[in-house]
């Protein structure tokens, strides 16, 4: 019977219509749960609809109008977060009558302490507290790219929503501003708020340099060395920033006022975007503060490199080890000085490395990069001093000659600017916004710094600064305290205000 061909072509029926039957049940059960997890989460927005049209069951009250900033980390004491403060005061002055809501992951922190220590570490006088609620989230964590180890840009965005949609439930303003870059919130104020949104962008969530070293398959710290030695997995990745850029340039357009801080920023975001009404609005250095530092020699004769920001991987703190590893190592093979000389030479240079920690992560990577500098036997060389105060940063300015940053693409720069304000002889990373808006390398009469990319042009680059006589150094300084005028607070306050007062002037009574 087995070799019978009726029985064999039966046979081969039932199973064509039992496989047939499978996937049919297959498909019907996906399409029953893609169409439950549809209505649960249309039930879920239309819910969230109606307690926010409950929440804002009044129209909008010209005199008590509510502006809320989304910051969920308002208590870093970054770049970010002086933008933060010094737009709530320019807007304070130019809109009394404004209430003002700061949305903010920061639960280990009371209102009047994050406020106190914005305008300590950020000089902000004339900051009005009474003006000012905190609406508190508890779900901070789920932007955090520690709990997305695959899919990050994807997870973090997923995480954004789950946050503002928090935020959204606790309190529905009249005008949302996002000042962190978490640009999935927008259309969700804009669409179940109904709120009139902004945002204010310090780096591009993704780039097109990100997607070309992806594509080029090249190692960085947002594209690991297994996936670049695959082409597979290279080629997927692009497949999957292609697919986020699109969505989050989608986001981006929802905004009414979209504000960036440099030429380089602006460039990616109507690349991705393809927004009509970007504004350059560059952030607030209190360049005043830096300028006032005096200059001061240290008593042993110490010639100091300062690095200044947050201890964060894309800050690439490792490529200033490296360089100080490099630095050595061209002192000790000098040939016309003696050892001795040589040894002296390398004995009196030292980083001071002065940044921010804002978490475990944070300070897990302050321990690795100590192990480097072990490693590399520059430990004796280089200091670390976390979460400094305000006063003892400028101290330590006062006392440098160099000024070192690293980051490949930084978005603007304002450790840059307040290097460069300081007297500090300024080495910042040829990419980004030193490169298109803060730094002039021109060798003529009109350099204020210098650029480099790799460790060994750094090293060069410092060598030969610490050879420059004291009239080629004070020349430098006083073009480069000149040139930052353009970043002041003055400056800062008055474009936000340009760029924002169209929009809020429509709900506040004037």
């Amino acid at each position: 019977m087995a070799s019978d061909p009726v029985f064999g072509l039966a046979l081969a029926l039932l199973q064509f219509l039992g496989s047939t039957l499978y996937q049919l049940t297959c498909l019907s059960l996906a399409l029953g749960l893609g169409g439950l997890v549809l209505l649960l989460l249309l039930g879920t927005f239309l819910g969230l609809k109606f307690r926010v049209l409950g929440l804002k069951s009044q129209p909008i009250n010209p005199d008590h109008v509510t502006i809320g900033f989304f910051h969920p980390y308002c208590n870093a004491g970054g770049g970010g977060e002086r933008v933060l403060w010094v737009a709530i005061r320019a807007l304070q002055k130019r809109f009394p009558v404004a209430k003002f809501l700061v949305y903010t992951g920061d639960l280990d922190a009371a209102p009047d302490q994050i406020i106190s220590q914005a305008c300590q570490r950020f000089n902000i006088p004339g900051l009005n507290p009474e003006s000012i609620e905190f609406v508190y989230l508890h779900r901070r964590a789920w932007v955090e790219a520690v709990n997305w180890p695959m899919f990050t840009l994807f997870g973090q965005s997923l995480g954004s929503l789950s946050l503002g949609l928090e935020a959204l439930d606790k309190a529905v303003p009249d005008i949302f501003l996002d000042t962190m870059g978490y640009a999935f919130t927008l259309p969700l104020f804009k669409y179940f708020g109904g709120c009139k949104v902004g945002c204010y962008v310090h780096y591009p969530t993704i780039s097109t340099d990100m997607l070309g070293q992806v594509q080029a398959r090249q190692v960085s710290h947002n594209n690991r060395q297994y996936i670049a030695k695959s082409r597979m997995a290279s080629s997927g990745k692009v497949l999957y920033y292609r697919m986020f850029s699109w969505l989050y340039g989608w986001a981006g357009r929802q905004s009414d006022v979209v504000m960036v801080n440099s030429s380089w920023t602006e460039e990616h975001i109507n690349d991705i975007w393809q927004a009509n009404h970007v504004q350059r609005v560059y952030p607030p250095c209190d360049i005043d503060v830096f300028r006032q530092i005096p200059r001061r020699s240290n008593p042993d004769g110490i010639q100091t490199l300062v690095s200044l920001g947050q201890f964060r991987p894309e800050k690439d703190h490792p490529l200033q080890i490296r360089s100080m590893a490099k630095i050595r190592d061209k002192l000790l093979r000098r040939e016309d000085r003696s050892n001795e000389e040589n040894e002296k030479a390398w004995e009196k240079l030292k980083l001071v490395l002065i940044g921010g920690c804002r978490n475990d992560e944070d300070e897990a990577r302050v321990q690795d990069l100590k192990d480097l500098c072990k490693h590399l036997a520059v430990d004796e060389n280089v200091e670390f001093k976390v979460n400094l105060p305000y006063d003892k940063l400028k101290e330590e300015m006062g006392q440098g000659l160099i000024g070192l940053h690293t980051m490949w693409n930084e978005h603007f720069g304002i450790a840059v600017v307040e290097m460069l304000a300081s007297g500090l002889i300024t080495l910042a990373h040829r990419s980004g916004g030193p490169l298109m808006d803060i730094v002039n390398e021109s060798p003529d009469s009109a350099r204020n710094g210098f650029l480099a990319i790799h460790e060994a042009e750094y090293a060069e680059t410092v060598l030969s600064i610490l050879e420059m006589n004291e009239s080629e150094t004070d020349s430098i300084r006083e073009r480069a305290k000149s040139s930052v005028q353009r970043f002041s607070e003055a400056q800062f306050e008055s474009a936000f205000i340009r760029a924002t007062e169209t929009v809020i002037s429509s709900c506040v009574k004037q």
